[in-house]
């Protein structure tokens, strides 16, 4: 047997120390999105997740102004720091969706500032100063899902579905001490069975590693049997067995907001903040924003031959080619229809 005597020691070994030195030094961000109609609960849940208030001057709309109203984007940073670690949370909340007559195309502005933080980010990574670039990217949409129903309606599932592709989108059955645990269930089990029938991508809980002890494992498995989370909000500090909780009174007794018996509020808390934060913050740079600059890198590399081939050979001659290519290209970029536009050009190129 041999022993490592210490002047065989390199020390390479604290490299995780200096990282974590690094890290905390330099602080984190994550940016949350809550998505849902007006009255489900959202910025309350969120003052109940980081125990803050952000959302002290709110104005609240009437019904007739919420009928007018379109569909907003705002933004709410806060520095957080906890134990000497640092984190700039940004939530992002869109007022007026799902309140109109006519929710047509209503997540259109979302899907329109989610790509707008990719650009944005795209154009800062491609600049001469990366040092010290901010990322305002999307990391997580917390979908909120009204618990009067029988399931997920057209625009849930539309909603979905156009986000899909660009954040981490995680349903959240709200308000559900509305609801008996029987009730929580039926509706838990049916908004499962709705996005798998419907193809929705929600996010999905990486597999355990295999060195984890068996409380981790039976953890995570907790944690991905309670999705949909049914959660609570609450921004008072009630009595309730001689100790002061969150949660809120009612006739016939209180409800805890992180009494795991009553609601999935400490579930979701775990995953989003102490367990899977990073996870969701790597796919969001690792696929989501990887798609997105792909697919642009290819509209430039697109647009810069076209350009090219309008140099050398003229507009109108590239108009009349044969098969009308490159018409067809320019048509299609200056929509926005890169899909269509891609169909048309034979270019040796794999996105």
């Amino acid at each position: 047997m041999c022993f490592v005597q210490e002047k065989d020691y390199v020390g390479f070994a604290t490299l995780p120390n200096q990282v974590h030195r690094k890290s905390v030094k330099k602080g984190f961000d994550f940016t949350l999105m809550v998505a849902g109609e007006s009255g489900l609960g959202k910025s309350t849940l969120v003052n109940s997740l980081f125990l803050t208030d952000l959302h002290k001057d709110r104005k609240l709309l009437n019904a007739e102004e919420r009928i007018s109203q379109t569909v907003g984007i705002t933004k709410h940073t806060v520095d957080i720091e906890e134990k000497g670690v640092k984190l700039k949370l940004t939530i992002v909340d869109t007022p007026g969706f799902g309140d109109a007559v006519n929710n047509t195309d209503c997540w259109r502005p979302i899907t329109d500032y989610i790509e707008q933080q990719f650009e944005q980010y795209f154009r800062d990574e491609s600049g001469l100063n990366r040092k010290n670039i901010q990322d305002n990217r999307v990391h997580c949409c917390l979908y909120f899902i009204p618990p009067f129903g029988h399931g997920l309606r057209p625009v849930d599932v539309e909603f979905m579905k156009a986000l899909q592709d660009k954040v981490n989108v995680v349903p959240l059955i709200s308000k559900a001490d509305c609801l008996t645990p029987n009730e929580i269930r039926r509706l838990k089990d049916r908004v499962r069975e709705e996005i798998d029938k419907f193809g929705i991508k929600v996010y999905q809980f990486p597999d355990c590693d295999s060195d984890e002890d068996e409380e981790a494992k039976q953890k995570d498995r907790e944690l991905k049997e309670s999705t949909p989370f049914a959660v609570i909000g609450s921004n008072m500090v009630v009595e309730a067995r001689g100790q002061k909780v969150r949660g809120r009174f009612y006739p016939w007794g209180i409800v805890e907001v992180e009494n795991q018996a009553h609601c999935d509020f400490v579930k979701l808390r775990t995953m989003l903040i102490r367990s899977h934060m990073h996870d969701l913050k790597d796919i969001t740079s690792d696929c989501h924003y990887e798609n997105y600059r792909g697919v642009n890198t290819f509209v430039c590399v697109c647009i810069r031959m076209y350009q090219g081939c309008v140099c050398v050979f003229g507009q109108e001659s590239l108009e009349k080619s044969e098969g009308g290519d490159f018409k067809h290209l320019q048509t299609g970029l200056k929509h926005n229809q890169f899909e269509s536009s891609f169909k048309h050009v034979s270019i040796g190129l794999i996105c």
